[in-house]
């Protein structure tokens, strides 16, 4: 950076315009030595000359640097729209796992229903068959009872019976 200093100092030198720089070969050793001893107008003849120098360096320079700014810029909402579609995902995937598990809470009320309705039959069933045994069970023990009365009332008959006397006539 220091060459392309001392060269626009040299081409700057090399102008028309008389100065008071020292020679070319002096401003390689010290860039104090060289500020000292110019005066404004020489000044302006190297501002400007490095800035035809530079300029075009500079220039490139800003517009990679804007370049990069935007691409950056690019990057920061690309990676943006990643973290919403990272979250949406993560919302979708813990809505699945309700959804599943939902769906597994379901299937248990279901087969707890159908449980619950076969053994609402069986309880129907049971209760009818009880209801059967209770009446065949009457049924015998009021065939029981008639069969006593029968059997009681046939020993009435089979008994003997003292016979009436016969008159004395």
């Amino acid at each position: 950076m220091m060459e392309e200093v001392t060269e626009v100092a040299a081409e700057a030198t090399e102008s028309p315009v008389e100065s008071r720089s020292p020679p070319a070969h002096q401003s390689d050793t010290s860039g104090a030595a060289v500020q000292a001893s110019v005066d404004g107008e020489t000044v302006s003849l190297l501002t400007e000359g490095l800035v035809r120098k530079l300029g075009p360096e500079t220039d490139s320079v800003k517009d990679k640097l804007d370049e990069l700014i935007r691409n950056q810029e690019v990057m920061v909402e690309a990676m943006e729209h990643e973290n919403t579609r990272f979250s949406e995902s993560e919302a979708t995937k813990s809505l699945g796992e309700l959804l599943s598990e939902a769906k597994r809470y379901h299937n248990k009320l279901v087969l707890i229903r159908k449980e619950m309705v076969a053994l609402h039959e069986k309880s129907t069933k049971l209760k009818k068959r009880a209801l059967k045994l209770q009446q065949q069970k009457q049924k015998e023990d009021l065939h029981r009872e008639q069969q006593k009365e029968r059997e009681l009332e046939r020993e009435r008959q089979l008994m003997a019976r003292p016979a009436a006397k016969p008159d004395q006539r």
